[in-house]
């Protein structure tokens, strides 16, 4: 169970910020100047829009259904909940 952190950063803290680099902060448009940043403690932390649990026991067992590549040293899991 990981506690999932919501915050906002400044667009000149978020591109500076090694963790948020590789989500491609550069690419959210320049008129954004606050980046949203879920933080699922200490696993991941990502600049992101999306809707999020409060933690990973929300979510409850879940199976990895297929994975990709997304680039040297990343995946994308695509995973079935329940």
């Amino acid at each position: 169970d990981y506690p999932i952190e919501v915050s906002f950063l400044p667009r000149s803290t978020a591109v500076m910020d090694e963790d948020l680099i590789r989500t491609k902060v550069s690419l959210i448009p320049e008129t954004v100047q606050e980046i949203r940043v879920v933080d699922i403690v200490g696993l991941d932390k990502q600049a992101d829009g999306g809707t999020h649990v409060r933690s990973t026991k929300e979510v409850g067992t879940f199976r990895v259904v297929k994975t990709e590549s997304k680039g040297k040293g990343n995946k994308r899991l695509r995973v079935e909940i329940g």
